[in-house]
């Protein structure tokens, strides 16, 4: 029996390709022992693989089935003696096939190639013992190992590249769809049932209270892995937006920090999830209040700085403000104008304690007692009406001061 089965001719590409050096008689004699290793193989991978531990029925069966019996088939009744690659376009698609549908039912990438090297093993021990029983020559055991390890690489790499693919894919509709989301919830206006639909989609659970967090678009690189799955982050004009569970401590306001890894954000206010765009707008506003902005300041919470946001909000707004209410003063000397802008705001801040006041200008009460005499003469009675007093105070804490006409 073994002078009928000759080794092949060695080329330079059949040193390569393993099965190139084995004889084409070698087929015969292995042909009718494939379908009961089929049996056994198919029967093992659920007995040895935790993570197919069920029968390999329906679709997946038929798929684990087709190819096992498309990669003996082709191993020992097409490849042998030949100098071709171990997969030919449909083949390989086979392959790449069964890595798209491992993706697709969320199992592990290991746990299909640890099956591939279970079929490996077992048909190496079988067609061992086929062989030492048809009298196969001794040589031709290496080559015949090396042609099953080799095949089983290419049909692995065929279908990690499967595997693969399938899972960007998956990852690429999984950010657009959580990208949409975003954009609706701060758009405002999502129905429950709408938010709920589209949240699902997306992959992203619904946190009870979360807040938008706004980081500048040149601040934004590796941002989406540091925030990681729970929450959403999407690119919009200058600025990158997250919307995040709500911490609930310090501690977790701490890590909350953390995570944005010293790049400068604003934080909005603590909101539920139908009214995002309310806790995204106060965080809009207070980064793009150039009074507010200074690059070392690296996190900020808006419920830390609703003052001087309110204050800040809008300049035109207050600038019209302060040029109306400290007009009286555009006609003191420079110096005059900046003294007398400064003690009126300890004035008012303190409502017209003296001693208070003294002590935060650091001068003689009765000094104060002089320029508080020069705010009447400029001011009048305006001193006295209440909403003046709040208008001046406004302006004055905003950082306005008096200019000259």
């Amino acid at each position: 029996m073994a002078s009928a089965v000759r080794p092949g001719k060695a080329t330079m590409i059949g040193a390569e390709l393993p099965w190139a050096e084995l004889p084409r008689g070698i087929s015969a004699l292995l042909e009718d022992s494939l379908p009961q290793l089929v049996e056994e193989i198919v029967s093992r991978i659920p007995q040895e693989i935790p993570e197919y531990s069920r029968p390999l029925e329906g679709e997946f069966g038929t798929a684990v089935r087709r190819g096992v019996e498309i990669a003996l088939g082709r191993l020992f009744i097409d490849l042998p003696g030949r100098d071709e690659p171990a997969l030919m376009p449909d083949t390989r698609s086979v392959y790449r096939q069964i890595g798209v549908g491992e993706a697709r039912t969320g199992r592990s990438l290991e746990a299909l190639l640890s099956a591939y090297r279970l079929g490996a093993r077992v048909t190496f021990r079988a067609v061992s013992g086929i062989a030492d029983r048809v009298g196969l020559e001794p040589r031709l055991m290496l080559p015949l190992g090396e042609s099953i390890f080799v095949y089983i690489d290419e049909i692995s790499a065929a279908s990690i590249e499967g595997f693969t693919e399938e899972q960007s894919r998956q990852v690429g509709e999984r950010d657009r769809r959580r990208e949409s989301l975003l954009r609706r919830m701060l758009a405002g206006n999502l129905p429950e049932v709408e938010g709920r639909r589209l949240a699902g989609r997306a992959g992203w659970t619904i946190p009870a209270r979360l807040v938008a967090v706004v980081v500048p678009t040149e601040h934004g690189e590796g941002l989406r892995a540091a925030v990681g799955d729970d929450a959403l982050i999407s690119g919009r004009t200058g600025e990158v937006v997250i919307l995040v569970r709500a911490p609930e401590s310090d501690t977790e306001r701490g890590r909350l920090a953390a995570t944005l890894g010293g790049r400068p954000a604003w934080i909005g206010p603590v909101r539920t999830w139908d009214r995002a765009e309310e806790s995204y707008r106060m965080a809009a506003v207070a980064a793009a209040t150039p009074a507010l902005a200074y690059d070392d300041a690296g996190v900020r919470w808006v419920e830390d700085h609703l003052t001087a946001i309110a204050l800040h909000a809008d300049p035109l707004v207050m600038k019209d403000l302060a040029t109306r209410c400290l007009e009286p003063m555009a006609r003191l000397r420079p110096e005059q104008r900046d003294r007398l802008a400064e003690t009126l705001l300890v004035w008012l801040k303190h409502r017209g304690e003296r001693g208070r006041i003294a002590k935060e200008l650091h001068v003689h009460p009765q000094t104060v007692g002089y320029r508080l005499g020069q705010l009447r003469d400029v001011f009048a009675d305006d001193l006295d009406d209440p909403e003046r007093r709040f208008e001046l105070e406004l302006v004055l804490r905003a950082g306005h001061r008096p200019e000259a006409q």
